[in-house]
C-alpha cells in the first residue's frame, strides 16, 4: 500500500451519484415521505427525488408555507400534504426522511420505527444523553428488515470511502494524532436578538438559536466531523477536555467558537476546533490523520494523501449527500437493510461529551457522561 498508484486510488470504491442511477419504473419506485420541510429536508428530498428508483409522495410540516415551497422545489407537485407526522406514517409510504428540529428527533424516530417504515433521519440522534440512549433502545428493537440510516454522509461519500480503505490498509502506518476543524461563516453579530420562545410556534421557528431545541453547535453541526473520526479510528473517545465561548453571537444561548481535545483508545489524541464567525469568504471543514508513514486529509469536497512521494489530491464529483441517499434507496429497493442507530447515537454522544467538557472547561470521561442520565 505504500507503493499505491494514483490510478488505483482513483478507481477504488467508486460510487455512482443519484443522477446516474438507472432503476425501475416509477410505478414500482420506493414511495418516500418527508417529515420536516425546512431547507435541509427539502434539499434531501429533492436530491432523492432525482433517483428513478424513488418518488416523493408525501410532505409533512406544521407550517403550510413550508409544504407549498417544498412541493415546488423538490419537485413533487402531486405529493400529499400532512400537518401531523402521525398521519403521514399511517399512509402507504415505504420510507420516510426525517428532517425536523433536533429536540424532536427521538420522538419522531420512535414513531417512524414503530410504524414499520424505512427511516433516513438527519443527524444528530438527539440533543442530550437521555435522548441518545432512547434512540439506541429504539434502534435495537427495530424489525431487522427495516433500513435505519442517519444523515452522516461521510460514511457513504466516495472520497471518504477511499480514504478509509487506504488508512485500513496501513498506508500511513499507525495513526499517531488526529485533527479536525469546522470553521465557517454563520453570523455577523448584528442579527436581531429575539426573546426566548413563549409559544410552541415560536419554539419551532427559533429552534436553531437555543440549546434546548438545537443542542450546542458541536452537537448539531460538528457531529459530522466527529462521526467521521470515530469511524476512521474504529472507536469512540474515552474522555474530553474543552473550552469555548461567545465572541460575536448575541442571540439565543449557543456558543460561537470552541476547542476540544479528545483521548481515544491506543493513546491517540484528537484536537478539534469549531467556529461560526469566520469572514464570509472563508470556510474550512476537514479532518487529518497523521501516521508514522504519511498522512490522510478528508473533506466533503476532496481527499489528500501523502506517503512520502508528494501529495495526491482527488476531488469529489458531487455532494456526498447523493452517495448516502443513493445507498439508502438501493438498500430499500434490494431488501438489504442496515441499522446504524446505535452507531449514530454514539457519534452524537461524542459531540455531547465535547459540549460537557466545554461547559466545565475541564475534563469529562465517557463513563461519567453515560452515568449522567
Amino acid at each position: 500500500m505504500s507503493h499505491l498508484s494514483r490510478r488505483t486510488v482513483v478507481k477504488t470504491a467508486a460510487l455512482v451519484p443519484i443522477q446516474a442511477v438507472r432503476g425501475s419504473a416509477q410505478n414500482s419506485a420506493v414511495k418516500i415521505g418527508l417529515i420536516g420541510a425546512g431547507s435541509r429536508g427539502t434539499y434531501t428530498a429533492g436530491t432523492v427525488a432525482k433517483d428513478s428508483r424513488a418518488k416523493v409522495v408525501a410532505i409533512c410540516d406544521v407550517f403550510d408555507e413550508q409544504i407549498a415551497a417544498a412541493r415546488k422545489r423538490i419537485p413533487a407537485p402531486d405529493a400529499k400534504a400532512f400537518k401531523r407526522y402521525q398521519d403521514l406514517l399511517a399512509s402507504d409510504v415505504d420510507a420516510v426522511i426525517i428532517a425536523t428540529p433536533v429536540f424532536l428527533h427521538p420522538d419522531h424516530f420512535e414513531a417512524a420505527v414503530k410504524s414499520g417504515k424505512h427511516v433516513y433521519m438527519e443527524k444528530p440522534a438527539g440533543l442530550d444523553v437521555a435522548g441518545c440512549k432512547r434512540v439506541m433502545k429504539i434502534a435495537d428493537s427495530a424489525d431487522r428488515k427495516q433500513n435505519i440510516t442517519f444523515g452522516f454522509q461521510q460514511r457513504y461519500g466516495g472520497v471518504y470511502v477511499k480514504a478509509k480503505q487506504m488508512l485500513d490498509a496501513g498506508a500511513i502506518g499507525k495513526v499517531r494524532e488526529v485533527h479536525g476543524e469546522f470553521l465557517k461563516f454563520a453570523l455577523t453579530g448584528d442579527e436581531p436578538v429575539l426573546p426566548a420562545p413563549r409559544t410552541e410556534e415560536e419554539k419551532i421557528r427559533q429552534w436553531k438559536l437555543w440549546r434546548a431545541t438545537f443542542g450546542e453547535v458541536i452537537v448539531e453541526t460538528y457531529v459530522h466531523n466527529l462521526d467521521a473520526i470515530n469511524w476512521f479510528l474504529g472507536a469512540h473517545p474515552i474522555k474530553a477536555l474543552g473550552t469555548g465561548g461567545r465572541t460575536v453571537e448575541k442571540r439565543g444561548d449557543l456558543l460561537d467558537h470552541m476547542s476540544v481535545t479528545y483521548d481515544y483508545p491506543g493513546n491517540v489524541q484528537m484536537s478539534f476546533i469549531g467556529s461560526q464567525m469566520t469572514p464570509r469568504f472563508f470556510r474550512s471543514n476537514r479532518e487529518r490523520y497523521i501516521g508514522d508513514k504519511g498522512f490522510i486529509e478528508t473533506a466533503r469536497e476532496y481527499w489528500i494523501y501523502n506517503t512520502g512521494s508528494g501529495p495526491v489530491t482527488e476531488k469529489s464529483a458531487h455532494d456526498i449527500t447523493q452517495d448516502a441517499l443513493a445507498e439508502f434507496v438501493r438498500r430499500v429497493s434490494e431488501g438489504q437493510p442496515e441499522n446504524v442507530g446505535v452507531r449514530a447515537a454514539e457519534s452524537t454522544l461524542t459531540s455531547i461529551l465535547g459540549q460537557l467538557a466545554v461547559d466545565r472547561k475541564g475534563e469529562v470521561t465517557w463513563d461519567e457522561m453515560m452515568r449522567s442520565a
